[in-house]
């Protein structure tokens, strides 16, 4: 906790201003933008309200020293990997320099009172891009509310199975397929069978569905064949972003025996486009969900004292829906669940630690999801698979429409934020897909 958490502190960008702001002066969230219409590479860019800092116009107008123009010349670069690859030293520098010039008495901005025309891009004048080139992409399955639903409807007496609560439970996704929020979702093809025991037939998946997920960008990784120790792992860590993971529900049906998710997942992944850093995150950490008593003991390399103590974060993660007839008829999207990341059975430290473990090496702009973010009540799913208990409980939307599954038209749309007494609320931005129809004449 530093001055850059104050709540008083206010910024002479009028728009980061106001209740329900996403992008305060206490956030400065990191993506990569570039001036739409304009011939020119993407680069490194801060959010500030509406606006967008461009980090690499205030390096050449020297509003840089030390640590914080190191950070600010790796910005320069068309992704976030060169400034994740620093560490958190220099980029906790940057952010400062970018809070003081930022704030309201700035003596930067009282010098030059056209510093903003300068240094600031509207976002509705740029193209927001994918924040990292993602060269590994990793999802969990860290919560036991989750986990628990989906296991009660396809093993009744015994939902969770033997290792869940000792180890963070993940699969390898495709990174190739990761795309930035907007991106359209084409609805993908797969085998889908009528009978659990085949035979399967080939065509456009009917029970496409989201998946409300947090994700943790690496920052500096570690060497092929050494771990991260539970006490270091957020020190490899850059920020956090929203994350739907689309599954096709049928696909997956038939073809995660014996290894798990493959194809009803990896057709497409939605990231949001601003990161947020784990300094920002400081003022609303949480202690690690308290187990039941008889919960089985945590194994060492993956308990710490100040893990245990701070190693959550409170997310209010919500889900919203608005179909084609809505949108043509004007009525806003409604909301399908509320949830909070608060509730994940494992920390994101432990799921880092846990993935290194074995000697597996990260890298700078891995992404690590948490797995759908579940709830203890029906409203705080995560997923249309529980909201809809597999289609058997569908939802009622304006209209007359029902939503067992997902149709082509569909918006979903993911917001994210963090709010405690005595400090400024800030937000992730949004999430947002629309589906596609599957591609024709295949």
């Amino acid at each position: 906790m530093d001055a850059t958490h104050d709540p008083q502190l206010t910024s002479w960008v009028t728009s980061a201003k106001g209740d329900g702001c996403d992008f305060p002066v206490q956030n400065l969230p990191f993506g990569v933008f570039r001036r739409k219409g304009k011939d020119e590479q993407p680069r490194v860019g801060v959010a500030i309200g509406d606006q967008i800092v461009d980090v690499g116009r205030c390096l050449q107008l020297d509003l840089f020293r030390g640590d914080a123009a190191v950070a600010a010349g790796a910005c320069v670069a068309s992704s976030l990997n060169p400034v994740m690859a620093l560490g958190s030293g220099y980029r906790i520098a940057l952010r400062r320099r970018l809070s003081e010039l930022l704030s309201t008495h700035s003596p930067d901005v009282t010098a030059d009172p056209d510093l903003g025309d300068r240094v600031l891009v509207p976002m509705a004048d740029a193209e927001i891009m994918l924040p990292a080139l993602v060269g590994d992409y990793t999802d969990f399955y860290a919560s036991v509310l989750h986990a628990t639903n989906v296991g009660r409807m396809f093993r009744p007496e015994n939902p969770l199975l033997p290792n869940y609560k000792y180890l963070p439970v993940g699969y390898h996704g495709r990174s190739s397929s990761l795309v930035v929020s907007g991106a359209a979702v084409r609805r993908p093809f797969g085998q889908t069978v009528k009978n659990d025991s085949g035979p399967p037939q080939f065509g456009p998946s009917a029970m496409l569905d989201y998946e409300l997920e947090v994700g943790v960008f690496v920052g500096t990784g570690n060497t092929l064949g050494n771990h991260v120790p539970i006490e270091e792992a957020e020190q490899h860590m850059f920020g956090l972003c929203l994350v739907n993971d689309w599954s096709a529900r049928d696909v997956q049906k038939w073809e995660y025996q014996p290894l798990g998710p493959f194809l009803a997942k990896s057709f497409l992944t939605s990231v949001s486009p601003w990161v947020v850093t784990l300094e920002a995150l400081e003022p609303f950490r949480t202690p690690a969900l308290r187990r039941p008593p008889e919960d089985p003991v945590i194994l060492p390399y993956l308990l710490s004292e100040r893990d245990q103590r701070e190693g959550g974060i409170d997310i209010t993660l919500e889900v919203y829906i608005a179909s084609a007839a809505m949108r043509a008829s004007g009525v806003p999207p409604v909301r399908l669940s509320r949830g909070t990341f608060r509730d994940m059975y494992w920390t994101i430290g432990q799921m880092l630690t846990h993935h290194t473990s074995n000697g597996c090496n990260l890298r700078p702009g891995d992404l690590l999801a948490s797995g759908t973010v579940s709830g203890s009540e029906k409203s705080s799913r995560g997923c249309l698979l529980e909201l809809t208990w597999r289609g058997k409980e569908p939802i009622d939307l304006p209209g007359g429409e029902v939503r067992r599954f997902l149709e082509d038209g569909d918006q979903i749309i993911i917001r994210g934020y963090c709010e405690r007494d005595g400090y400024v609320r800030i937000g992730f931005g949004e999430c947002e897909g629309t589906i596609a129809p599957a591609h024709p004449g295949r």
